[in-house]
């Protein structure tokens, strides 16, 4: 594939207007590259998806290669297009939740990526319970505590601080529920412009997106394959991949596409912002290509809608409070914060 026939026009993509007025293109590259891709290679898919036609990249501090990423991101607004036409996110994570804390890792990340602000922060997971890198499941932080409402209130206190030092545009969440959403809603000065969620035809989370669009916080899908690179501790005998459904084999046959774009098109269509990730030219290529093109029918988007399995794929385990605890008391299933 030459880079003439992969590259798309940029304003060809279409973008979600947030509440604020501001406007997030429809798909961004994911820069999770689990335990299986480097942070070169991360980084070299960036800047070259860039040159193909993206235009927002979803970073962490804990994915350990921000700072590469940031040297592409530097080359991208030095040689292919100026900083504003860029959206670029980031997130806090588990062990910066104290309030010092988020100021500095905010600015950490801004170095590192080598911007002067950010378009998006998140609060990455709700809970500040950490887990050293390459862990296994069953790993519990002895200082791990379930959802504190009043704590995760001064979390988001920093957090808001960042929009009035100028250092972020937009605050964030990721991992969150609907019970934890309507306090953080009630309380909140700044509300949050998205949230950042697992997405795909076999976890549709339909009331969750339905809420969120309600609310005007734009949803964004992870994990909008299913996640074929995720991590072997996110692994379970019961996951199952829309990649690999029949159904939505079926409509990609019909639109001579491979089953991701069909799954990205679908995401797209019903009111999500994408993020896959791939460090693959043909394929983040096609992936960009996918949400411009051929778009699928309301037949098609309503068959796919009867895929859904409620299979979660990233469980969480490693953030549980407590031993022989459930992963399902992460996510208030029953409409409540789990207490303690």
């Amino acid at each position: 594939m030459t880079k003439l026939q992969s590259s798309i026009d940029p304003a060809r993509v279409p973008r979600r207007t947030l509440a604020s007025g501001a406007q997030i293109p429809v798909i961004g590259m994911g820069t999770f590259g689990s335990d299986k891709v480097s942070a070169v290679e991360v980084a070299a898919a960036v800047i070259d998806a860039a040159r193909v036609g993206y235009r927002q990249f979803d970073c962490a501090s804990v994915y350990g290669n921000e700072a590469p990423i940031g040297e592409a991101l530097y080359t991208a607004c030095s040689q292919i297009a100026s900083r504003d036409q860029f959206w670029i996110t980031s997130k806090l994570w588990n062990d910066k939740h104290a309030p010092r804390d988020v100021e500095s890792s905010c600015k950490q990340s801004l170095r590192d990526l080598q911007v002067d602000y950010l378009d998006l922060y998140l609060v990455h997971w709700p809970y500040p319970n950490y887990h050293p890198p390459g862990c296994d499941v069953d790993t519990r932080s002895p200082q791990a505590r379930p959802y504190i409402h009043s704590q995760f209130m001064e979390t988001w206190g920093a957090m808001e601080r960042l929009v009035s030092d100028g250092l972020v545009r937009h605050i964030g969440t990721s991992n969150m529920t609907i019970p934890k959403l309507e306090l953080l809603l009630r309380d909140a000065r700044v509300r949050p412009a998205c949230n950042e969620m697992e997405l795909h035809p076999h976890f549709q989370q339909p009331e969750f997106l339905h809420y969120l669009l309600k609310k005007q916080i734009q949803p964004i899908g992870y994990c909008p394959l299913g996640s074929p690179g995720r991590p072997e501790r996110d692994r379970t005998p019961s996951d199952t991949s829309p990649l690999d459904d029949s159904m939505i084999r079926t409509v990609a046959e019909n639109h001579h596409v491979h089953a991701a774009e069909v799954c990205l098109k679908w995401g797209v269509q019903r009111g999500e912002v994408v993020i896959p990730f791939s460090v693959n030219p043909r394929n983040y290529a096609a992936n960009l290509r996918a949400v411009v093109e051929d778009p699928l029918t309301p037949q098609e988007m309503e068959r796919i809608a009867t895929s859904d399995r409620r299979c979660r794929l990233i469980k969480g385990q490693v953030f549980l409070w407590k031993q022989n605890q459930s992963w399902h008391d992460l996510w208030d299933e029953n409409g409540i914060i789990t207490p303690a």
